[in-house]
């Protein structure tokens, strides 16, 4: 069974930054592709950014420009780096990996921007 366990989320002011970190069980070489989803309430769950153990990334054009992620395959970890906050990033965060067509979630991160 493949655990997922994320940290970092918290209360941020809007323009302020927030670092979410991902930690496997398992080597994230297995993990293929990562990535963070997030969903507000009332909210369907969205993809916030993805990479594939290849090094390709992909982010919600919601994001695009302040959010990076990236992988540390020694630490077995994936992180999530937030920067110029909005309050409509308000949302809890979830981890995702996919091993052979089966999906992972982690148990999900709080992050509150406030205005």
């Amino acid at each position: 069974q493949v655990q997922l366990v994320e940290s970092g989320g918290g209360l941020v002011q809007a323009g302020g930054s927030l670092r979410l970190s991902c930690t496997a069980s398992i080597s994230i070489f297995r993990l293929d592709p990562m990535g963070w989803y997030r969903q507000a309430p009332g909210k369907q769950r969205e993809l916030v950014a993805a990479a594939t153990s290849g090094g390709m990334t992909n982010y919600a054009d919601s994001v695009k420009g302040r959010f990076t992620i990236s992988r540390d395959s020694a630490k077995n970890t994936m992180y999530l780096q937030m920067n110029s906050l909005k309050p409509e990033d308000t949302a809890v965060y979830y981890c995702h990996g996919l091993v052979l067509l089966h999906n992972y979630w982690g148990q999900g991160t709080q992050v509150t921007v406030s205005s």
